[in-house]
């Protein structure tokens, strides 16, 4: 049955990516996409799985559960972040964590290598030959391991995980959706579209993202939010200032993250506070380009493109403004290591930042695209210390209370259980695996 499921998907995605799926020509057309109206309310967020259970999974009952991670990237970034604090903090107790993976490159691989084996599946494209032996190796290797949960973690590791699981006979699989799709191509979104019918559920981490999957026909009731955590404690408040005029991005250079529109508004922000200062943390392919722009409008002066920095919560100690001027956002994670810092937060009202920020009380929302309204919010902070200071330690107390690693690994080890316990994997209430 699962391999059925799995051939059936060439027919939804083969007019975008023949090449990629070709091989699947004489697949079965059992299974059929399913399509929601688009108003089917959010309120019908609910744990109602996509398939019938699985018969075919060889779970030990009493061991940690096998668990694989499947993941695309170690470089620095929000998504790899989340994933690998929820590969090192799952409790070992009931879980035996493992990850695979396209290569071991990446600045942060050796954070996940020292808590989980770690098996690589070589995969360079998603078009040829090549993707479907790598899914075959990968599906056996899940038999062979008795992998309970598959969690993928983003669009490469949904489009070749949740399949490959899927022909495996593995029990739960989840999907992965932790952005809006920006610069994703049709063909890109069809295929995760495909993949995610292979999923007992996909997570979102905002309530913007579970939105957007709906609106791509996955089934309001087949998604679950969970929101991204932070080690709160690793960011130390900082000390209010009596002059605001030190502004900090973290970001990486890419075009939804707006980059070009605060060095717009700088020059209305420069007219007022001419010793403002802008730094901008983060690398990407939009560097050379942004130092252009900030020539080009006569600002260069104000500001400094610092790279990847792995010093990040010394940095925004030592800053007075926190901004993402974002034209596209899921849930971003500065935004929240900014709130833990205790810095005034002025940020794009798009996305996952409209869940995390309260205009007026955590921070100040800006339309996205607004130089005009981005320059007239930072220039009131800047005018009025005393207002980022109300700001900022609002802010610090709702990031304590609403988010955490902690709770964010208790959210998903409940998913996993309920999953296990629908599918007959475990029982209702198996004792050593309640969750907590």
């Amino acid at each position: 049955m699962a391999a059925r499921r799995v051939r059936a998907l060439a027919p939804a995605v083969r007019r975008r990516r023949g090449q990629q799926l070709s091989t699947l020509r004489t697949c079965s057309s059992t299974l059929r996409l399913r399509t929601v109206p688009l108003t089917e309310g959010a309120d019908a967020f609910s744990e109602t799985p996509w398939h019938s259970p699985c018969s075919d999974g060889c779970v030990p009952r009493t061991a940690p559960l096998p668990i694989a991670v499947v993941m695309t990237s170690f470089d620095p970034g929000g998504t790899e972040r989340q994933m690998i604090e929820l590969v090192r903090r799952l409790d070992r107790a009931q879980w035996a964590v493992h990850v695979a993976c396209f290569h071991r490159r990446g600045a942060w691989f050796p954070r996940v290598a020292e808590v989980a084996p770690v098996t690589v599946f070589p995969l360079r494209s998603f078009r040829g030959p090549g993707f479907f032996q790598q899914m075959g190796s990968f599906s056996r290797w899940c038999r062979r391991q008795g992998i309970a949960i598959v969690h993928t973690a983003e669009l490469p590791a949904n489009i070749f995980g949740l399949p490959a699981a899927a022909l495996a006979g593995v029990p739960v699989r989840i999907g992965n959706r932790r952005e809006l799709n920006p610069g994703k191509t049709m063909g890109q979104i069809a295929l995760q579209r495909a993949a995610y019918s292979c999923a007992h559920k996909v997570v979102a981490n905002s309530r913007a993202a579970a939105e957007r999957l709906r609106r791509e026909g996955v089934a309001a009731r087949d998604v679950a939010i969970i929101s991204n955590g932070l080690d709160v404690q690793h960011f130390h408040p900082r000390e209010p200032r009596p002059s605001l005029r030190r502004v900090i991005v973290v970001a990486n250079l890419r075009p939804e993250k707006g980059h070009d529109v605060l060095i717009d508004a700088s020059v209305d922000v420069l007219r007022r506070f001419p010793d403002a200062r802008f730094e901008l943390v983060g690398s990407g392919p939009q560097r050379e380009a942004l130092q252009k722009r900030a020539e080009v409008r006569g600002v260069a002066h104000a500001f400094d493109f610092l790279g990847h920095r792995d010093d990040v919560p010394a940095l925004l100690r030592a800053a007075d403004i926190f901004m993402l001027p974002s034209r596209s956002e899921a849930f971003p994670n500065a935004v929240l290591e900014a709130m833990a810092t205790n810095l005034p937060v002025i940020a794009s009202g798009v996305g996952g930042i409209l869940e995390s920020i309260d205009d007026g009380r955590t921070g100040l929302l800006a339309p996205p695209g607004d130089p005009g309204a981005l320059a007239d919010r930072l220039c009131r902070v800047m005018a009025d210390p005393a207002l980022g200071t109300r700001l900022a330690a609002a802010a610090r107390v709702d990031v304590e209370r609403r988010y955490s690693f902690d709770r964010m690994v208790d959210a998903f080890e409940s998913l996993y259980l309920g999953e296990l316990a629908r599918r007959g994997v475990i029982p209702a209430r198996q004792p050593q695996l309640a969750a907590s």
